[in-house]
């Protein structure tokens, strides 16, 4: 079976697979400070969970947008895991051209999402990550890898305008409550609720657009990440979410290296 780990600024996301099918998933926030055998131990533990253990695991991919952590996972992986680890970047094949004016730039979990998202949907296609940051991930009609937009993620936004106002409270996102669908808030928590969702559905939709703009109205998406649930059922022109889309695109990558 093969272990995929995407490590993210705030959380990382861990799926096992047996051939192309998942068995199972799980998701922890990321320690920068974890050492190779505290993750062996946190692993192994969720492994026991399906009663498995380390042995059942004859392969592993690492993405890491945390460079601290990527050889604790590589050294957790070549002490504690059977077959090789792969740690996505330069010199691994992707099946994928980039076209960046530097391709080391690219972070390994948005290739992955280009990856997967590519082969969902065919192209010209792009990803829509709402994670720490949000991301797009643009592929051309003949799968190549154009390049993305990066901005502030939901949770960053929320956080600062807590902290850079004396009387708006932090919130927790959800869909804004409203009446007969009105975008207008009754109270300084729904107007919040409603800032948040809305500003950055129509944010998303107008990035979408321009992409469209220049691949062409065949173009399509897909949204993965932590708040792609919360946002994306008010956007227009995204319809698609796929929470696993990442750990799918590792399993195309490894694929590919086999």
């Amino acid at each position: 079976m093969l272990l995929a780990i995407d490590v993210g600024n705030t959380q990382s996301h861990l799926g096992l697979f047996n051939g192309s099918d998942l068995v199972e998933h799980w998701r922890f926030a990321t320690q920068v400070e974890a050492t190779a055998d505290e993750l062996a131990v946190r692993v192994s533990t969720l492994l026991a969970l399906r009663g498995l253990e380390t042995g059942a695991v004859d392969g592993s991919i690492v993405s890491s947008v945390v460079p601290q952590l990527t050889p604790e996972y590589f050294g957790m992986s070549e002490r504690y895991l059977n077959g090789d680890c792969l740690v996505v970047g330069p010199g691994v094949k992707t099946g994928m051209a980039i076209q960046l004016e530097n391709p080391r730039e690219l972070g390994a979990d948005r290739l992955a999402n280009a990856v997967a998202a590519y082969d969902r949907l065919g192209g010209p296609c792009a990803a829509a990550d709402f994670g720490t940051a949000i991301t797009f991930d643009v592929v051309s009609e003949g799968g190549e890898y154009l390049g993305g937009i990066i901005g502030p993620g939901v949770e960053i936004s929320m956080e600062a305008l807590a902290q850079r106002t004396a009387k708006l409270p932090p919130i927790e996102l959800g869909e804004p409550p409203s009446e007969a669908s009105s975008v207008i808030g009754r109270s300084t928590h729904q107007s919040l609720l409603s800032g948040i969702t809305y500003g950055f559905a129509g944010a998303i939709d107008a990035i979408a657009r321009r992409i469209r703009r220049e691949l062409g109205d065949e173009t399509q998406f897909v949204a993965t990440g932590g708040h792609a649930a919360a946002i994306v059922p008010f956007c227009e022109l995204i319809d698609e979410i796929d929470d696993l889309l990442t750990l799918t695109g590792l399993r195309l990558i490894w694929e590919q290296n086999q």
